[in-house]
């Protein structure tokens, strides 16, 4: 019997800890770089998709971004960022969801997904995303995606994923979102191997 993705994902983070897996950051320097190059100030709403145990809230709080929204599919994900931020996570909203269904409550002046939307594969998937993107946006709001770029990896985590540049990222999205920049990343894994990104930046329209 084939899992749910939450149920796969609830198992990726319970049988590894988030050093473990192959996105793992020590520093999230991309995305960090990515908020510098748009001089976004720290009041702007962010909603990190897909954040899970990434250590790129504990730098955005450091940094004194001051509305930090995280979700995730993986509920032990989140709960292990809770654990590493001890007290400070209180100042932090943490959603369980699947991007697929989730239905933001709030709209965002920063949407950021390092590695989430090239495993929407089928175009219901990415139809749905777009979706909650466009719930989850203000106008003029800047969206960060990075995916694995057509020279990438095909799989992650046992699963196929949908290779990306910039011109079937900005097609998958539609006219609401223009293209503002984008540039390749070589990430390397806990256990060294390169994965190639493809990194993009657009705007919401209003």
């Amino acid at each position: 019997m084939t899992e749910e993705p939450r149920q796969q994902w609830d198992r990726v983070y319970s049988d590894k800890a988030p050093s473990e897996v192959s996105w793992f950051q020590s520093e999230p320097r991309p995305s960090l770089a990515a908020l510098a190059r748009f001089d976004v100030p720290h009041t702007t709403p962010f909603v990190d998709i897909g954040g899970g145990a990434s250590n790129l809230v504990d730098a955005l709080l450091a940094n004194g971004w001051s509305d930090v929204t995280v979700v995730d599919i993986a509920a032990p994900a989140l709960e292990a960022a809770q654990a590493r931020l001890g007290e400070a996570a209180v100042g932090v909203h943490w959603e369980v969801g699947d991007i697929t269904r989730w239905n933001p409550r709030h709209r965002y002046g920063v949407w950021h997904d390092r590695a989430v939307f090239h495993f929407l594969t089928e175009p219901e998937q990415r139809d749905a995303y777009r979706r909650a993107l466009l719930a989850g946006t203000a106008p003029d709001a800047l969206v960060i995606i990075a995916n694995f770029a057509p020279d990438g990896p095909e799989k992650c985590s046992g699963l196929p994923v949908q290779r990306h540049d910039a011109a079937s990222l900005a097609a998958a999205l539609g006219s609401a979102f223009t293209l503002l920049d984008n540039w390749r990343e070589e990430h390397v894994t806990p256990w060294g191997d390169a994965q190639k990104f493809s990194w993009c930046v657009f705007r919401r329209e209003k």
